[in-house]
């Protein structure tokens, strides 16, 4: 609670330098008539974040005492969206802690209980992955057992308190958050490790896979019959550069009928926007997503899979996108920032979707062009209709 409180009042000592995009509908309302294609007084103006890195090496952040992505969305004074999370994971988590210290890298035991190595001076990389928690069935028995309980008390949502958080007459939309099927579980196992299991102990991977679509489960049982959410999310992020870890056919053998569990739970609450957080390229597990009831595809890494225009002409109207605006230009200065922007503006403009940079934008951006693709980005997409 202690710490709750200070980061409230640090949050609160934050001064937006730029003033909030003017419009005559609440982000509430305008998000949610933006991702329903209907029109709205301006684009909803969000950003993803930026790396660890950005926040000690930006001028911006630095001068105004900016370290983490939550103070960065109040510094530029961006519409406001929420998401609510709930306990659907490891439970308790394993102790995270330091087992060697090398010259320039340690090793430890993350919340997973997966033994990583990691820079010391900890600038933002992806983590040597050297042993996984779960190999065996039998190690997953014993993990189940002790950390994946339905019944332990910490999965007790408190119901009032959330609902003094997210009053019903709020005016920013406010997402409920329905886990990972698959990529905690990459987590867990490594991505090495899953691809053997899969072949090897495919039993346990689908009780992996249901354990934590029931956990899920017990969540929005709680919460969905007191809170109006506008939307829902998911992480999985399964995929690199060209393409999945998993095979389709896997994921819609193993995945997509859970997703439909979860999408009737949804659907019955009236949440029909549902988007899953996937790096890479998506475009081979898109199929089996929306089959699922997944309906809106985020951050959508340009790199990976290609131009948002070409995926939401293929699949129409029933698939959105956050996200889509190449990080890769934003590094190549503000000619090809705008050239890349000026693609967007059917898009914005036929609504389901929402531009934003395609990850968290990289310390190779400059300030300097980043503010000017924050201009340029009220300039096209911020005005009033």
């Amino acid at each position: 609670m202690f710490i709750k409180k200070r980061r409230e009042i640090q949050m609160t000592n934050v001064k937006p330098c730029r003033p909030k995009w003017p419009g005559t509908m609440t982000d509430r309302e305008r998000f949610r008539r933006q991702m329903h294609h209907q029109p709205v007084d301006r684009c909803f103006n969000m950003e993803f974040g930026y790396w660890d890195e950005n926040f000690t090496t930006w001028f911006i952040f630095v001068e105004n005492g900016i370290t983490n992505n939550a103070e960065a969305d109040r510094f530029f004074n961006f519409d406001r969206i929420e998401v609510v999370t709930g306990n659907v994971w490891v439970s308790p988590p394993f102790p995270r802690d330091v087992i060697e210290e090398r010259e320039e890298t340690k090793i430890l035991m993350n919340e997973d209980g997966v033994l990583i190595e990691v820079p010391k001076d900890g600038h933002d990389t992806i983590p040597h992955f050297l042993r996984p928690s779960v190999v065996t069935p039998e190690d997953w028995r014993r993990v189940k057992e002790e950390r994946f309980r339905r019944d332990d008390p910490a999965r007790i949502v408190d119901i009032e308190a959330l609902k003094k958080q997210h009053p019903s007459d709020r005016d920013y939309p406010l997402g409920v958050d329905c886990g990972s099927m698959i990529g905690k579980i990459r987590d867990m196992l490594t991505f090495e490790g899953l691809a053997y299991a899969i072949y090897d102990y495919p039993e346990m991977v689908e009780d992996m896979v249901e354990t934590a679509c029931r956990l899920v489960e017990d969540f929005l049982d709680q919460v969905l019959p007191h809170i109006d959410f506008d939307f829902a999310c998911g992480w999985e992020d399964i995929c690199y550069k060209t393409g999945p870890i998993v095979s389709p056919e896997f994921f819609r053998r193993v995945v997509t009928p859970r997703y439909q569990r979860i999408s009737r739970r949804l659907c019955a609450a009236g949440i029909d926007i549902w988007y899953v957080d996937c790096d890479g390229d998506v475009r081979p597990l898109i199929p089996a997503m929306m089959e699922g009831g997944v309906n809106c595809l985020f951050p959508f890494e340009v790199n990976g899979c290609g131009h948002p225009g070409e995926v939401l002409k293929k699949y129409g109207p029933e698939l959105r996108i956050m996200g889509g605006v190449d990080k890769m230009k934003l590094g190549e200065g503000r000619e090809a920032i705008k050239s890349y922007l000026e693609s967007l503006m059917p898009l914005v403009a036929q609504g389901g979707f929402i531009p934003f940079c395609d990850h968290r934008c990289p310390p190779n951006v400059s300030p300097e062009d980043y503010l000017y693709y924050l201009d340029l980005k009220e300039e096209m997409f911020g005005r009033l209709a």
